[in-house]
């Protein structure tokens, strides 16, 4: 059996779908970070069979909500202040995600003004599709 320390402050990201671990790491920049962070990949799971986890050490503010929301919205986010879980954030899919997907469509003025910020809009919420907010070209939400 594995056993990874416990955080006496931090965040737990619980309920990340098995192999999805190392991408939420890469688009939270958590390797840009100057503190503790632990991946756990395929762990034992009651409720969804094998799962990952990331344990950071520092506060929620190291953490962008919005865009682990656009990456899967059912992920757990436990905030742990003195080795106990204080509180748990609800993600939500954000209503404009900027800079995390790059819009395909070469007609797009992102392809020519690379400059630009890469800026998607939730157009439907049900069918979690995001539009470019210059060309509209469609992407579903989940990386």
């Amino acid at each position: 059996m594995l056993n990874v320390g416990s955080l006496n402050e931090g965040i737990v990201l619980d309920h990340i779908k098995a192999g999805k671990a190392m991408s939420i790491y890469k688009y939270l920049g958590l390797d840009k970070l100057d503190c503790q962070v632990a991946i756990i990949k395929n762990a034992r799971s009651a409720k969804m069979g094998r799962k990952d986890i990331i344990k950071i050490e520092g506060s929620i503010d190291l953490v962008d909500l919005d865009i682990l929301g656009f990456i899967d919205h059912d992920i757990t986010v436990n905030i742990i202040q003195d080795g106990k879980i204080c509180e748990k954030e609800k993600l939500t899919l954000p209503n404009t995600i900027k800079n995390v997907i790059v819009c395909k469509n070469p007609r797009c003025i992102t392809s020519i003004e690379q400059e630009l910020d890469q800026i998607f809009v939730l157009s439907d919420k049900e069918k979690e599709i995001y539009r470019c907010k210059y060309c509209e070209e469609k992407y579903t939400a989940g990386l």
